[in-house]
């Protein structure tokens, strides 16, 4: 496939913002993955990082399940490490990206599935990207602004390098 085409350039913007997140998970200190987000009844940031695994195994299982895109296993988000939501992140992200490209083949939209009932969601390509990409963004900024509210300031390095996404892309 052609390097412009638009289905690379719909899984290359699905990687960035994958990478981005891998990234700041990468960065948090050990000593947050534990603390509960200000405000809340006991979620965590452990669970709040993990939550961004399962949503996007909820969204493959819901819309590409029945046309074969299989999802990863959600976490534990009571007990995951970083390491091992790393991996699982790195899993969910490539199932994604076998949605997209599953919408692209198909004329740019991902075919109905009977699993989706929701039915508040385009399901053309471009939604669908936007969707994901918002929601992880919406994530990450509460991690970054509870590292805060928590003390744990995350380093310049890390809260800039969430807007590298040339650099991202090239990871």
């Amino acid at each position: 496939m052609p390097k412009s085409a638009p289905s690379a350039l719909i899984l290359d913007a699905w990687h960035t913002s994958h990478r981005v997140t891998c990234f700041l998970v990468e960065n948090l200190p050990g000593e947050l993955w534990a603390e509960s987000l200000p405000g809340s009844r006991g979620r965590t940031i452990r669970a709040l990082a993990a939550h961004l695994h399962n949503v996007r195994c909820m969204w493959v299982r819901t819309l590409g399940q029945q046309h074969g895109v299989a999802a990863p296993r959600n976490v534990d988000r009571n007990k995951v490490q970083p390491a091992q939501l790393l991996a699982a992140l790195e899993r969910s992200g490539d199932a994604v990206g076998r949605l997209l490209l599953l919408g692209c083949e198909r004329d740019g939209r991902i075919p109905p599935s009977r699993a989706y009932v929701w039915r508040n969601l385009p399901l053309d390509v471009g939604h669908v990207l936007a969707y994901l990409v918002a929601h992880e963004a919406h994530h990450r900024g509460q991690i970054v602004l509870a590292a805060r509210q928590l003390g744990h300031a995350l380093p310049a390095g890390v809260t800039s390098g969430l807007w590298q996404w040339t650099k991202r892309a090239k990871e």
